[in-house]
């Protein structure tokens, strides 16, 4: 297998598992290009149709461009699409940074719909080469009740075997495609013919 083969065997293997031992099961979706590749390797993995919910963190801030690509991949590959918006700007910390308090938002709507689903695992779309924190993190990587991460005491996952029992209340961030990197989800984007949204690309010289 060449390269692109090799990551794709593996995501393939780490959402079967997660399916596999994890229940309820549900699927962050941004509408980025990680995530949607994710959604393709999902659909590769359970041949065509993904058997668990997809959401986005809806913040109603997104360009008209994105949440008509949503819709049109939502019926497209026919998703179980399930909508969680964030709270309002109002309501979290006003003495935070604009930056700061979208990702509250975002923080809180992810709590409201993990309690609303009653998730046990949560998939999401993130590479350890975004941030230097993410490189600490597991596959499978488990959050506590009050959704805090404690990146000193991670389990070890050596031989593909990865630890799914968390206590009641608590859950796991499970990560299928923490192995790749940028150029390689553009890469794998190209060679299976992906969509991704238009906003990626230059339009008229900007």
């Amino acid at each position: 297998m060449d390269h692109l083969d090799q990551l794709e065997a593996r995501s393939i293997f780490i959402l079967r598992e997660a399916y596999r031992r994890i229940r309820p099961l549900g699927m962050l979706w941004s509408i980025g290009k990680d995530s949607t590749a994710l959604l393709w390797l999902a659909r590769k993995a359970f041949v065509g149709r993904i058997p668990f919910p997809v959401s986005l963190l809806d913040t109603g801030m997104e360009f008209p461009e994105v949440y008509a690509f949503r819709d049109d991949l939502i019926a497209a590959w026919d998703l179980d699409y399930r909508n969680a918006l964030c709270p309002p700007e109002s309501e979290v910390d006003q003495t935070l940074a604009p930056a700061g308090r979208a990702a509250a938002r975002k923080t809180e709507g992810l709590k409201a719909l993990i309690a609303r689903e009653k998730w046990r695992g949560v998939i999401l779309g993130i590479r350890r080469d975004e941030q230097a924190t993410r490189a600490k993190d597991r596959i499978f990587s488990p959050r506590a009740a009050d959704g805090s991460w404690n990146f000193a005491d991670q389990p070890p996952e050596f031989w593909d075997y990865y630890q799914t029992d968390v206590p009641d209340g608590a859950h796991l961030r499970i990560h299928p495609l923490l192995h790749w990197t940028e150029i390689d989800i553009w890469r794998y984007t190209q060679r299976e013919n992906i969509p991704y949204c238009s906003l990626y690309l230059a339009q008229n010289g900007k």
